[in-house]
């Protein structure tokens, strides 16, 4: 009965997390990319044709694939390749495959990350993985090179995809180690499957090879499985522990260096390779200062996200409307959405937001959740448009934000539709903000809410901070004006 449990659990979560991320539209371009790649290289007559136009249907990526087959190590093969084709046949169609998946797979979480500074640091923490890996086998064949790469890409897939689409699980899971539980304990708390498994089932949905899903599993010193794949398991666990090490913050020198020598001695066996070389090639990586390393990016984006940490709500709230600035007008409106709640979430301390959507008709529907329960309250959340004597048509009627500073005041209880009571009868307060229409005298495009729980300290806000606030209702304006027909 527990089996099942677990299994409903981990189904659920699944098909919210693909439901999710097919919502930010650019999801389905992936599956679709890599699952094409995968059956052009295993296709029985190698589909030449069909890999050529995957390379070429991404000018990054053509260049890159010629590049390398016009390099030194290639020089064997006459130089100056100038088509895929005949890359394909210099390089290999599986050595050319693997490289197209660890770069849309890359390039995927590259721009899913964009706008949030803990995925930016977990996309570089798990480039740093790939760029171990890539060393680790610099003098091995590009196939089984590019093999180990995808493999050690795919270990950290699974976090990468909470992390960019499952916002309040992350935070959830940042809390409990913050508290000191375990990664897999805290993962396995919030979303009933552990990072591994999720990255499994990417793997599967993706029709990855059965030597990239058992290459991703942890290594086992004492397992059976034959060498290649042992091997390989070697490759992505060695590599993302020393990625792991190399970032942790605040980790002195000579602790750093004691720990990386530890991996180096338990995995050179395995790895065929001396321990001090393994060392030395860590301790390089570290010491990158180049323009672009990933280590320089990881120093920028924790020293940013410190610099963020001390900001007030009204500067938080500034630096929120300057990153809307930065997103084009056909951004996708919940990624949008979640952009907001981040801001709002970490500049006032809120529990919950809610985004409550004009379909156009006599009705505002709750659209978009952020927080604990508040995504399975969605359904059961609605506004009319037609007037009623509540506070939440109140704030529809007005042309900026209110905080409703005691939720359970008598007077204002009476106030509150019968939804909010079941649904969030735990509020000690709350601010409505309204997001203004596309034109002068147009009703509101949406109404936003967030709150604060009475096990939260009474909350307070400025006059100053919610001028803010109305600032960063008008921004998202633009975003609903274009989304309106199709929003969520």
């Amino acid at each position: 009965m527990i089996d099942m449990a677990q299994t409903t659990t981990k189904t659920v979560l699944l098909e919210r997390l693909w439901t999710r991320m097919n919502e930010r539209g650019d999801f389905p371009m992936l599956s679709q990319a890599l699952r094409s790649t995968m059956a052009a290289v295993n296709s029985d007559e190698l589909d030449f044709g069909a890999l050529v136009q995957i390379v070429l249907s991404d000018f990054a990526l053509t260049q890159k694939v010629l590049r390398l087959a016009n390099s030194a190590m290639y020089m064997a093969f006459g130089g100056n390749i100038t088509t895929i084709t005949r890359a394909l046949t210099v390089l290999g169609m599986d050595a050319v495959g693997h490289l197209v998946v660890g770069l849309k797979i890359v390039d995927h979480f590259h721009h899913s990350a964009s706008r949030r500074i803990d995925a930016k640091l977990e996309l570089n923490r798990t480039m740093l993985s790939s760029c171990v890996a890539r060393k680790l086998t610099e003098h091995d064949d590009l196939r089984t090179a590019e093999e180990a790469v995808v493999c050690t890409l795919m270990r950290q897939v699974g976090k990468l995809l909470v992390v960019c689409y499952l916002d309040a699980e992350w935070d959830q899971i940042g809390r409990s180690v913050t508290d000191g539980i375990g990664e897999d304990e805290a993962a396995q708390t919030a979303l009933g499957v552990t990072f591994a498994e999720l990255g499994l089932e990417a793997a599967v949905r993706w029709r990855l090879p059965e030597q990239i899903r058992s290459g991703m599993a942890l290594y086992d010193p004492h397992g059976d499985e034959p060498r290649p794949v042992q091997w390989l398991r070697a490759i992505t666990s060695y590599s993302t522990e020393v990625a792991g090490v190399l970032t942790t913050p605040d980790l002195a020198g000579e602790t750093r260096d004691a720990r990386l020598a530890e991996l180096a001695c338990r995995y050179s066996r395995v790895l065929a390779a001396d321990s001090d070389t393994l060392v030395k090639m860590s301790v390089s990586l570290a010491a990158e200062e180049t323009e672009g390393s990933v280590m320089r990016e990881i120093t920028e984006l924790r020293a940013n996200a410190m610099t963020r940490a001390d900001l007030t709500p009204g500067a938080r709230i500034a630096a929120g409307i300057e990153d809307l600035r930065a997103l084009p007008d056909d951004s996708p409106l919940d990624a949008v959405l979640s952009l907001v709640s981040e801001t709002v979430l970490a500049g006032f301390g809120f529990t919950r937001t809610i985004a409550f959507v004009s379909r156009g008709e006599p009705l505002f529907e709750a659209g978009f959740g952020f927080g604990p329960g508040a995504e399975e309250a969605l359904p059961g959340l609605s506004l009319s448009a037609t007037f009623e004597p509540d506070v939440f048509h109140l704030a529809i009627a007005n042309s900026v934000g209110i905080f409703i500073e005691n939720a359970r005041d008598p007077k204002i209880v009476t106030r509150l539709p019968g939804w909010f009571h079941r649904s969030f009868g735990d509020a000690r307060a709350f601010v409505l903000l309204p997001v203004p229409g596309g034109y002068e005298d147009a009703p509101p495009a949406a109404l936003l809410y967030g709150d604060w729980l009475i096990t939260q300290p009474q909350p307070g806000i400025s006059q100053q901070e919610m001028n803010a606030l109305n600032e960063l209702a008008r921004e998202l304006t633009r975003f609903f004006s274009r989304n309106q027909s199709t929003v969520l």
